[in-house]
């Protein structure tokens, strides 16, 4: 077994430690996060940190870096208040990660990645067409965490964009069907793979099996 304890992470190579900690929690969300400027001006970039707020209001969090000067993601959502999230498919994922270089202030990751900008009427915020699952955000909370630099950003869901049959009768998503990518880490990309649907867990009761993907070998 490995132990490591806080002193050693403190010590260790910076791109060593960084790839360690993004990597440790496993499987995370992906999203291509969509939004414009003032003046126009798209901006696309690939996001590991969306997560599930409530869904009553249906909110959304995510985590955005420490605002640098080119970071024209952060302020161009304080500037219009709205944001698109858009899952990443397998044929897109390299497009998408270069979505992650850092492109000069000014300059649209949609042109310069090779993405189709999709917009709806009374949304800002451009959605990203290659998607099957396209969810439109307005921004509600921000969060400054003082300890990091980091913000956390609190949107309310406003515009849902699926491809047909890929939400079912009782309202869940299929993401397997939708071709939803994921990540662990900032670099290793995976295609899920369902291995079963339970029903709602109650006490003293076994979980009920509503659907199986997989069986065991």
């Amino acid at each position: 077994m490995i132990v490591i304890k806080s002193s050693q992470i403190s010590e260790m190579e910076k791109h060593y430690r960084i790839s360690l900690i993004n990597s440790l929690i496993g499987y995370k969300s992906l999203n291509l996060l969509g939004t414009i400027s003032k003046d126009g001006v798209t901006n696309l970039s690939l996001i590991s940190s969306a997560f599930h707020l409530g869904a009553n209001p249906p909110l959304l969090g995510m985590v955005i870096r420490p605002e640098r000067e080119h970071n024209d993601t952060l302020s161009n959502i304080k500037l219009t208040g709205q944001y698109s999230l858009n899952n990443v498919l397998p044929q897109w994922y390299k497009q998408a990660h270069q979505t992650s270089a850092s492109y000069p202030s000014g300059v649209s990751e949609f042109d310069r990645c090779g993405f189709k900008k999709h917009y709806v009427t009374g949304f800002k915020a451009p959605f990203v067409a290659e998607s099957t699952v396209r969810i439109g955000l307005e921004l509600r909370e921000i969060i400054d965490v003082e300890m990091n630099g980091t913000t956390i950003l609190i949107g309310e869901i406003v515009q849902i964009l699926a491809d047909d049959l890929l939400i079912e009768e009782d309202g869940n998503v299929d993401h397997v069907k939708a071709g939803t990518m994921t990540v662990c880490g900032l670099d290793n990309y995976f295609l899920p793979q369902m291995v079963g649907r339970l029903g709602y867990a109650k006490p003293g009761i076994e979980p009920q099996e509503l659907i199986k993907k997989i069986h065991a070998k």
